[in-house]
């Protein structure tokens, strides 16, 4: 390949079980790690308050979330997701498959943190930075 020259290559897809095993790790990540720590328990206020972390898959990519629900008078009690964190499924090793850790900005736009790392190495990655953490 002459230097300079970008060629696609094909990200080997995750199967169905592959997903539900990372989901099994992340939600028990959300479980014993960022909701004691974030989210202990809900406390209703008079605007847009967190009530729950959760994750989920959307394609290659696993999103962090944190719902909230409305205390506002106009729309009381609405609930709505608003992810903080995201694993972009990249590229698989013969190891284990490896993760782009992603941000969400306050424009709406997803800035790349790390890259290439492993499932391990992400959870031990969020949990010490406030720039992958859910706004509480």
């Amino acid at each position: 390949m002459a230097k300079g020259e970008w060629r696609w290559v094909r990200v080997k897809a995750l199967t169905k079980d592959e997903k539900t095993a990372i989901a099994v790790v992340c939600d028990r990540f959300i479980a014993e790690v960022l909701k004691p720590r974030f989210l202990p328990e809900i406390r209703p206020t008079e605007f847009n308050y967190p009530v729950d972390l959760f994750g989920r898959w959307r394609g290659s990519k696993y999103s962090f979330i944190t719902r909230y629900r409305s205390g506002f008078a106009d729309n009381l009690g609405e609930e709505f997701g608003q992810a903080f964190a995201r694993l972009d499924h990249v590229e698989e090793r013969c190891d284990s498959a490896r993760f782009d850790v992603m941000r969400r900005w306050r424009t709406g736009q997803w800035r790349r943190l790390h890259s290439a790392v492993t499932l391990e190495e992400t959870l031990r990655l969020i949990e010490p930075e406030p720039l992958l953490q859910p706004v509480i």
